[in-house]
């Protein structure tokens, strides 16, 4: 039976792996976690792994948390202890030797991590050799294997920045030399030895520290080699190779090594024929790799000397050709990529002419493995054998060969790749257009992928382009009607939008065609017609604008059979054609369009007062996105002066804009539309909007009061810095008015605090805080010296009790852009020296009263933003919870060191090892006295992480450091 120190143990584990409730599996996961960073663990952890009893799973469980105690938690052993733990860790590791591999992985990292720690002991390899004995040959290079690895990542050790130093030299470099002979040696004790996975591990480890020279110049080189031609070692010696390679692409530096491993890598390309004849993938994929890394790793070589490199090159492309079931062709793009970056400069034109040839091939070889698959049976409506994942895969896998196409586009001319995919296009349409039956396409695969070509290489095309395009459109406009062929070819035509601008002749064929495809039978050639004609539109728009009333026509009647998405894309296409109507009939162009959308809007509205499901919300919704769609893409220039055509048209709007929010202020599905529209005409029309802004203020504000959702903050953000002071045609009036428009606003929200608890307003408090960070810039001068500034200080301190990222980041940017104005360099987003956003030292007086509300709440708020950094806060906010910290030693750094200790000193009881508070404070003091505040942050983010992972949060509460409900009776 299980000793019962450990039983409580072994029964939360079987909770975790059985079939229970939630409740039950969650108090089991908090029993863990919290034994995990127990003192007692270091027994129980001891006990299970040398129970007879215990499940394999309960003891790996014990090892991975010995690893996380001697990483983390060794201080809570007497040093006396340390031998005795090694020990016994070289007991259990001797008992695990020869598995399960897992567990004993994990004991060597154990035993790695404490031989960096325990600084006296200067044997390590001899012991950890001695103990384990000669015939522990796996588990040795397991541990030498780590070692390594693990003192690399030292960050994750409690040792200073010179100990970790002085104890890498000792364990790595000192031991580099008699490593690399131990690993000779078993390389020749046997057959089986050289061919041992384990051995080319270690080897690929050390190559942190042994120069790759020294192993190439050894007898380990031809280890590696013949590793390769052995199944069970191939993957490791694929691995140690590529691990070499990246120690040399400082090529200068590596010739010798380089010129060493050439021929042997290139000698081995007869196996990709092998593998692919044998129909060995894994091998296949190996080589691949093997190849393309050798090309990422030398491809300056390969530039600045084309021909006695092209053996690789010739290698590399062969695999491609080979992968017939595009498992290891992915594995290359990365080596394309670097390769064309490097020969389309202008010093190794040479190399772009020599491989000229080889990025011909390339394309036509990227073209065949576009092909969708030919299914086996009649069935072509299951290309993929119900296999969805691989069905995804493929079409990922496409969009990175068109990567790899475009690449080719820049290598070799445009026209010759885009010829390419003509003569296919025109080759099929030769061959087999005259057996198309209605949809039955006979190999439509080989017409699909040309199509998909032309449509991954259309951003590489100059609108100029004048020998290709000319001849395949005309084409592709008479494709026949199967939806695969018809979907491509129409999102092919959309890539070349900015090509028809310029040849006009082709654009009516081009429109047909694809508005023909919005009453095909497939949704998926219906969205891209809707997509292609938003390019059409964007795109062609001068082309188009004398055709806006039929385009009405056709827009109305097609609009509410489209799917969402694809009634946004069908109108950003006809909101940019009303763009380019002239400046005196954009007006009637707008109600045209937008009246029958209002009607819409005014009809859904009242049913979903009526009707309160979800789908009559998103109806509303939808409308008013559209709406916005308009408002956005619709920005005409007036002269100063004159009357703006599209403010006109948003003043008719306003009014039932207002309504629907007044309707649904408890539905932010509908809000946050109607506030995007808002926060869109001021952003859209700038100050020619000011006709519309007391109303719309007024909106916002009674909104706000009234929802209490964070998106008329969100609105208003947009009107603060619109007329912020210093801006063209904004006078001071309007200035002076907008400023107490946002005090409004700020009152509204800390009565809102005051009300509800900070959990139940994340989004307002997201959107109030990212406001306050543009009233900072623009208003500082007025927002700083007003009484509300000290309530929202306290409302801001009081949020950092939130877990939400993005809330938390939000106000922790305000308080670093708060804390910035009590100094000489206030936060700013403009370099306009004559605006108040200007990066100009605060004034005395501003100065003043920051330092006065900083000393009057800078502990609660050391408090708050420490205790979120060792309980509470996500991984993503750290850095500017330690950033507001540091802003507070920059200002005030006696008074700041104080708050850090009184907070370290009232922490729950038991959590602060001995002396922990004395050397932190001792740190953070000589940090300030050397005035170095980056090795200040990593003094305070290493305490913090450490405690972090060293506690929980009592089930009881922090005590004195528990947040307080933030109050406000202004």
């Amino acid at each position: 039976m299980a000793s019962e120190g450990f039983a409580p143990v072994l029964a939360a584990l079987a909770t975790m792996q059985t079939n229970v409730d939630q409740a039950r599996k969650a108090q089991a996961h908090q029993f863990l976690e919290s034994f995990q960073k127990s003192p007692e663990a270091w027994t129980s952890t001891h006990a299970i792994l040398s129970s007879s009893d215990a499940t394999v799973e309960a003891k790996l469980f014990a090892a991975t948390t010995l690893k996380g105690k001697i990483s983390y938690d060794l201080d809570q052993l007497p040093r006396t202890s340390l031998p005795a733990l090694r020990d016994s860790l070289l007991s259990l590791l001797t008992s695990y030797r020869d598995g399960p591999r897992p567990i004993r992985t994990q004991l060597c990292v154990c035993l790695a991590n404490l031989a960096i720690q325990m600084t006296e002991w200067k044997d390590v390899l001899p012991l950890v050799g001695l103990r384990l004995g000669s015939s522990a040959g796996d588990c040795i290079l397991e541990f030498l294997q780590v070692l390594p690895e693990e003192v690399t990542e030292g960050r994750k050790i409690n040792l200073t920045e010179e100990d970790l130093i002085n104890r890498t030299k000792e364990l790595l470099e000192d031991n580099a030399s008699q490593v690399m002979s131990l690993l000779i040696q078993y390389s020749k004790s046997s057959q089986s030895a050289a061919l041992n996975p384990h051995l080319l591990e270690c080897i690929s480890s050390w190559l942190r520290e042994i120069p790759s020279a020294d192993i190439v110049n050894s007898p380990l080189l031809e280890v590696i080699v013949n590793a390769l031609s052995a199944e069970k070692s191939f993957d490791a010696a694929v691995d140690c190779m590529c691990t070499i390679y990246r120690d040399t692409k400082e090529v200068d530096e590596s010739l010798e090594v380089i010129y060493t491993l050439y021929p042997r890598i290139v000698a081995l390309r007869p196996k990709i024929a092998q593998a692919a004849n044998a129909g060995d993938t894994d091998t296949l994929k190996g080589m691949t790799r093997l190849f393309a890394e050798a090309g990422e790793a030398w491809v300056v070589m390969m530039a600045r000397l084309p021909d006695e490199f092209r053996g690789l090159l010739e290698a590399i492309l062969e695999c491609c050709l080979r992968d017939q079931d595009r498992d290891a062709v992915s594995s290359t793009f990365l080596f394309w990529y670097e390769l064309k970056q490097m020969i389309t400069m202008e010093i190794y034109q040479k190399a772009r002419v020599k491989f000229g040839d080889i990025f011909a091939k390339l394309v036509d070889i990227m073209i065949k493995h576009l092909e969708f698959p030919t299914p086996e049976g009649s069935d072509e409506t299951d290309l993929f054998d119900g296999d969805r994942e691989q069905e995804e895969k493929f079409r990922g896998f496409r969009h990175s060969m068109g990567d790899v196409l475009k690449d080719c586009c820049e290598v070799i001319s445009v026209t010759e790749c885009l010829g390419k995919a003509y003569n296919l296009i025109n080759e099929w349409m030769s061959t087999y257009a005259s057996q198309v039956v209605g949809t039955t396409v006979p190999h439509w695969q080989q017409l699909e992928a040309p199509l998909f070509a032309m449509r991954a290489m259309g951003r590489m095309v100059s609108p100029e382009e004048d020998v290709v395009l000319r001849q395949v459109i005309p084409l592709i406009v008479q494709l026949p009607d199967h939806d695969k062929l018809q979907f491509q070819a129409i999102m092919a035509l959309g890539r070349y939008t900015e090509w028809t601008a310029q040849h006009p002749e082709f654009l009516q064929p081009q429109l047909n065609f694809v508005i023909a495809g919005f009453n095909h039978s497939s949704t998926e050639v219906v969205r891209a017609a809707a997509l292609a004609f938003r390019f059409f539109g964007t795109d062609c728009r001068k082309l188009l604008q004398d055709h806006v009333g039929q385009l009405h026509n056709f827009y109305e009647s097609v609009l509410d059979g489209l799917p969402q998405v694809s009634q946004d894309e069908l109108s950003e296409g006809v909101s940019f054609v009303v763009s380019a109507q002239p400046p005196d009939k954009i007006y009637s162009a707008m109600k045209l369009y937008c009246d029958p959308l209002l009607e819409r809007l005014k009809a859904r509205a009242a049913q979903a007062q009526t009707d309160k499901s979800d789908n009559a919300k998103f109806a509303v919704a939808d409308c008013l996105l559209i709406l916005n769609i308009f408002i956005t893409n619709v920005q005409p220039y007036y002269p100063p002066g004159d009357e703006h055509q599209a403010v006109k048209y948003c003043q008719e709007m306003l009014p039932l804009l207002s309504a629907v929010a007044e309707n649904f202020t408890t539905t932010p599905e509908i809000l946050e539309p109607v506030c995007k529209c808002f926060r869109s005409m001021v952003l859209s029309y700038r100050t020619a909007v000011l006709p519309l802004l007391p109303t719309l203020a007024r909106q916002l504000a009674v909104g706000f009061q009234n929802s209490r959702a964070g998106c008329f903050l969100w609105a208003t953000d947009s009107v603060l810095r619109e007329f912020a002071d210093g801006n063209e045609f904004v006078d001071s009036s309007t200035t002076e008015a907008i400023y107490h428009f946002f005090e409004q606003q700020a009152i509204a929200f800390l009565h809102i605090m005051n009300d509800l608890p900070p959990s139940d307003l994340p989004d307002v408090i997201e959107d109030f805080f990212r406001l306050l960070v543009d009233a900072l810039i623009y208003y500082h001068y007025q927002f700083i010296p007003t009484p509300i500034c000290g309530p929202i200080l306290q409302a801001a301190i009081s949020t950092l009790v939130l877990e939400q990222q993005k809330p938390l980041l939000a106000t922790l940017h305000y308080l670093r852009d708060f804390l910035s104005y009590g100094s000489d360099r206030p936060a700013s987003s403009s370099f306009d020296d004559m605006s108040h956003a200007s990066n100009q030292p605060s004034s005395e007086e501003i100065k003043s009263i920051v330092k006065t509300l900083v000393a009057n709440q800078g502990e609660s708020l050391v408090q708050r933003v420490l205790t979120g950094m060792m309980f509470t806060f996500p991984r993503d906010c750290l850095q500017d919870a330690s950033g507001v910290l540091i802003a507070l030693f920059e200002l005030m750094p006696e008074q700041a060191a104080m708050w850090v200790r009184n907070t370290i000193t009232i922490l729950p009881s038991g959590s602060i090892k001995a002396g922990e508070v004395d050397r932190v404070m001792n740190n953070i003091a000589s940090k300030i006295q050397a005035g170095d505040l980056r090795k200040l942050r990593a003094v305070l983010q290493d305490f913090t992480t450490s405690y972090r992972r060293r506690n929980v949060a009592p089930r009881d509460g922090l005590g004195v450091l528990e947040p307080k409900r933030f109050r406000y009776a202004g």
